[in-house]
This record gives structure tokens, sequence and C-alpha cells, in this order.
């Protein structure tokens, strides 16, 4: 028997704005479109909890979000602040962001329609970014606080100076899972003191040491998985038992792909596995080959060709290597 699950993306809704294009995105809505489409098939959805302006790019989110089949109940409306935005300038391929300040996002509300959610929602995933102002980051970690029944990834998103110490901290404590990149981590693990070699430890602290490091130092507080990501290399899941990297997947890459997102659709993969009690060996699967999928099409929010819960089959099938998803 299906089980119609819920997974919520807090925080930060935006667009990103390319030279080219603008593109729906923000990291957990990223997350939450592509587990709408892991979950719907059995019943289950992926579900926002943002907020937005009344201009035009706030209009756009919220048909967006229509058009593609997700509830915009939980996406607030903020009457004085415009909506996210984020100017993407892609180097060698590698993005940059230039983040808008003082946008609807940065004035989430705690509201009895959120605290519901919380309370009954499977999973859900907040970062750093949308706790750059002292209303949001009280939004977002009462969120957590209260989501004690599900799982809670604390997907860091390092973005230039929108994070401290205090924060990554409180968000470690309050997260079942951790994932960040191979080169946040020793960032993380400074400002956290938890660095063996805090004049140099960018080489050492990229090897599952360090994530094992960060895994015990919040394991009083809940903490059962780190998660590294290392671009093409693909994604190392550390539990207390084991680590287990996954097979990478290739993909034909669309003339005008990017990486962006592609961290974002990893996140959902390891939820996805996560609520369904699937392995770690397993979970690492999907995970890569969503990351990989979205890394070989331009935006952050590629529909999966197919049917969602063949999608899902099939990227998760150790035994194969498909050119596409479905």
């Amino acid at each position: 028997m299906s089980i119609a699950f819920t997974i919520v993306g807090l925080g930060e809704s935006l667009f990103d704005v390319f030279p080219d294009r603008a593109i729906l995105g923000g990291a957990p809505l990223n997350v939450a479109y592509h587990a709408h489409q892991l979950c719907s098939a059995s019943g289950g959805r992926g579900v926002v909890a943002s907020r937005v302006g009344t201009d035009e790019l706030g209009r756009r989110i919220l048909e967006e979000l229509w058009t593609r089949g997700l509830t915009t109940d939980f996406l607030q409306i903020d009457n004085q602040h415009p909506t996210g935005r984020v100017d993407i300038t892609l180097r060698h391929g590698e993005p940059t962001y230039d983040f808008l300040a003082d946008v609807a996002w940065d004035h989430l509300e705690w509201t009895p329609g959120w605290r519901q959610l919380a309370e009954t929602c499977d999973a859900v995933v907040f970062g750093t970014l949308a706790q750059r102002c002292p209303n949001s980051r009280a939004t977002v970690q009462r969120f957590a606080e209260t989501a004690q029944q599900a799982i809670r990834l604390f997907d860091v998103n390092l973005r230039v100076t929108f994070f401290d110490s205090d924060t990554l901290r409180r968000g470690a404590e309050l997260a079942t899972a951790i994932k960040l990149n191979a080169d946040e981590l020793p960032i993380v693990l400074r400002l956290l003191s938890l660095a063996d070699d805090v004049a140099d430890s960018t080489l050492t602290e990229k090897s599952s040491g360090g994530a094992h490091r960060l895994l015990q130092a919040f394991s009083q507080t809940g903490l059962r998985y780190v998660v590294v990501t290392r671009g093409e290399q693909g994604t190392e899941l550390v539990t207390h038992e084991a680590s287990v990297r996954g097979p990478v997947a290739r993909f034909e890459q669309h003339p005008q792909a990017d990486n962006v997102g592609a961290g974002d659709a990893c996140s959902a993969g390891l939820l996805w596995g996560w609520i369904n009690g699937w392995t770690a060996e397993r979970t690492v699967t999907l995970a890569n080959r969503l990351g990989a999928f979205v890394a070989s099409q331009p935006g952050a929010t590629p529909a999966m060709p197919g049917s969602h819960a063949t999608s899902a089959s099939s990227l998760a099938n150790p035994r194969r290597e498909p050119t596409d998803p479905s």
C-alpha cells in the first residue's frame, strides 16, 4: 500500500535571473518541486512554505507552482516587500549569486497553518539563506522544532556572508540530516570548532573523517546522517554504521545546461529514500541520478520525463545506467 507523504521546502522562493532568462528557483522551492514529482504518483505532495510579494515575480511564482501542480496554500503574501530574486552569472559553467536584500522571504511568519503543516509533514528541508534576518530565522527554527516527527534536513547552502556559527550550530541541533558540499565541509567544521587543524583543514576535511566528526558532535540531538556532495564525483552518505557512495550517473547535456539546482534535486532524492525506508545504497543512487539529471538541463526545476513513479523507480535502480530518467 502506498503512503501519501508530504515533503516541505521551507525558506526562500525566488527567481534565478540569468543574462538571458529568469527561472523559478530558491533551494527549498526546488527541493519541494522535485519531491512533488516523486510523491504525487502515490498521492503525496511537495509543499513550498515561503513568502512572496504582490509584484509581478510574486504572481509568476504563484502561477508556476499552480501550473506544476503544487499547492500555494503555504505561500504567504507580503504587501510591503518584493519577491526574492538572485542574479546569476555563469563562469565556466559554475554559478555565482547576487541576492536581493530585504525581500518577502526575509519576513516569514509563524502561523496556525504553518504549525499544522510542521506537526503533520513527513520531511522538511531548510537552510541558512532564509535565516539571514531575525524574523525568518525564528520562524524557520520554530518550524523545525515543531516538526519532531519528520525527517529534518539542514541543507547548509552557504551563500556569501549570509551565515554564522550560531545559525549553523542551531541548524545542526535541529536536524536529522545535514547536507553540504565538499568545499563547505571544512568551513562548517571550523565555524563549529570541530576542525582538526584550523589553519589548514581544507584537504583533510574533504574526506569522510570530517563528516563523521560532524555526525558525532550532534548525535545526541538526533543527527543521523551527514551527506557530502562532490559535484561530478557524486554523493557520500555518512551514518553511524557506514559511509556509502552510489554510482555516478551520466546524462546527455542540454546545450544550455548549468549546475543550478543539482544539489536540490539530490536533496529530494535523499528525503524520498529516507521516508520510504530505503537502504543507504539505494537512497544515494537516486540522489546521484536526480542531481546529475538536473545538472544536464538548463535551470533548477526541469521536469522528469515520463511518469513520476516510473522515473523514480528507474533512477533508483543501481543495475541500470539510463541515458534519461524514464
